[in-house]
């Protein structure tokens, strides 16, 4: 891949030292019979990788063991209590305007990102009173710590003089290359303890980023932590507002994109769960697939393979596949862990909330309790049943849960919750409700970066793409599932000598060249 460059205005965000890399050149289709490749998983990271192969002619079959695409941001249908077809999903998710790559593969079928709405603020609240906003915040480092520091109630003068900058510096010069080896073996919470961050913003911001991780803040390696202040807030100038789907995940995003991909010759098999891997005779890859709901078992020969998977599923193909990868490879994929597990509960509510209530909320200071979405403010579907029946669609979330917690229990001390941060909710009667208990996103646990896989494998003719893929580049969370799907693909490409995806991301180090030489002489090594 070549050495990064400015981005082109046109295809970047408002960041004007965004960087663009570009692919490996080569041909637009193949000279004789297409190679195949078979991606296994239908989430970003396999969507992404299917869409840059079809694209260049490669004969793709996408696997995903679910009945639709969209991996954990995948939605179904369902029927409620007074008889409305509604769509139920795993929860909000937020689309930064730093999701390059994400938002590139979206304006395949939606070239103006017309079906994403922006929420106009990101309002944080502690159950102590304590509420911050982003909606002033400068966008553009260092004026956007600044602006926080300055805008926060959490940060007090005497907070400020007993923080230790000596350890805050490097937060200035992240680089995503060297981030794992200052800060792999440290976890978030000890680096917070070294800045001496004050402990209101402690709980009011950074342990909400955290927890967006799906862990404990005590469990979560530091080099994530400064991965994401440098992606979010200290190193990209597109800020921390974001933008949301105005209608439910299959409908705005999936649905369109299986158009889009079957269009491009990709034949999808969902509901199609790939149970191994084996050596093909002459060469290339026998994908091994369990009977189902939508066919036979059986296997396909392919040339290539993506394993676009989840921990548990990515741990399971591989244990059932001797022949995949080399022994070491194999144990570190077998040495990755979960993370903790979280709940989802989302209400159907026969009154509306307060009109100046946020779309979303994150909290801190009510028990388990991280945040609250008012869907009805903003996707479609919700909106139309509140508006029918003069009611409300609230979700509520609860991460980094403990693997004995009682669901039921949770799920109701959650809505109790709810209660405490907007009270004429209580009088609501829930018309219905599902809760949702799941157990299946990375951790990136302290210490663990070694074990995780990159997107090349020891064999060539093998990638691996997903948000718990090891990368050299600044991405996390629903970006580094595009991204490395995208550069999965581009690996599969070059062999066959056939162009990649251009790939675009926020900066890669430190925005100012003081700060960066503070940085690295100042600060804590």
């Amino acid at each position: 891949m070549s050495a990064p460059d400015r981005a082109p205005a046109a295809r970047r965000g408002r960041d004007r030292k965004a960087v663009v890399l570009p692919a490996a050149p080569g041909r637009n289709a193949p000279d004789g019979p297409p190679p195949r490749c078979a991606v296994v998983g239908g989430g970003i990271a396999g969507i992404a990788a299917a869409t840059a192969l079809a694209e260049r002619g490669v004969r793709v079959t996408l696997y995903e063991r679910q009945a639709g695409l969209g991996g954990r941001l995948a939605g179904w249908p369902t029927e409620l209590a007074d008889g409305s077809a509604v769509t139920m999903s795993r929860g909000f998710h937020a689309f930064f305007r730093q999701y390059y790559n994400l938002r590139g593969l979206l304006r395949r079928t939606d070239p103006g990102l017309d079906r994403l709405r922006p929420l106009p603020d990101y309002p944080l609240r502690h159950g102590s009173g304590l509420y911050d906003s982003f909606a002033r915040v400068p966008r553009t480092p260092p004026w956007s710590a600044v602006g926080f520091t300055v805008l926060s109630p959490s940060f007090g003068m005497r907070d400020l003089l007993r923080m230790n900058p000596r350890a805050a510096l490097p937060l200035l010069d992240v680089r995503a290359a060297e981030i794992r080896r200052r800060y792999d073996g440290v976890s978030a919470l000890e680096l917070l303890d070294r800045i001496r961050f004050p402990e209101a913003a402690r709980h009011l911001a950074f342990e909400v980023f955290s927890r967006s991780f799906f862990a404990d803040p005590a469990e979560l390696s530091a080099a994530e932590l400064a991965l994401m202040f440098h992606i979010y807030f200290l190193g990209s100038s597109e800020g921390l507002l974001f933008d949301v789907p105005d209608e439910p995940y299959p409908q705005a995003l999936w649905e369109p994109l299986g158009r889009y991909l079957e269009g491009h010759g990709v034949r999808i098999r969902t509901g199609t769960a790939v149970t191994g891997l084996r050596p093909a005779p002459g060469g290339g890859h026998l994908v091994d697939v369990a009977p189902g709901d939508r066919g036979s078992g059986g296997s396909e020969r392919v040339d290539a393979v993506v394993l676009a998977l989840d921990t548990a599923g990515l741990r399971a193909v591989t244990a059932a596949s001797p022949g995949l990868g080399d022994e070491g490879w194999r144990a570190r994929i077998g040495r990755l862990r979960t993370a903790p597990p979280f709940l989802v509960s989302r209400l159907w509510l026969d009154r509306p909330v307060a009109s100046h209530r946020p779309g979303f909320l994150g909290t801190s200071g009510y028990g388990p309790l991280d945040n609250v979405s008012v869907l009805s403010a903003w996707e479609g579907e919700a909106a139309r049943w509140a508006a029918k029946t003069g009611g409300a669609v609230v979700e509520l979330h609860a991460y980094a849960v403990g693997p004995d917690t009682d669901p039921v229990a949770l799920a109701q001390a959650l809505t109790a919750q709810l209660h405490q941060v907007y009270p004429e909710t209580a009088a609501a009667r829930v018309v219905d409700r599902r809760d949702e208990w799941r157990q299946d996103c990375p951790l990136f646990a302290v210490g663990a970066g070694a074990d995780r896989p990159t997107v090349e494998t020891p064999d060539p003719s093998v990638t691996v793409a997903g948000d718990l893929v090891r990368t050299r580049l600044p991405v996390a969370l629903m970006e580094r599932a595009a991204t490395t799907g995208f550069l999965a693909a581009n690996a599969h490409l070059r062999r066959w000598g056939l162009r990649g995806q251009t790939l675009w991301t926020v900066p890669d180090r430190g925005r100012s060249a003081a700060l960066r030489l503070l940085a690295r002489h100042f600060g804590d090594r």
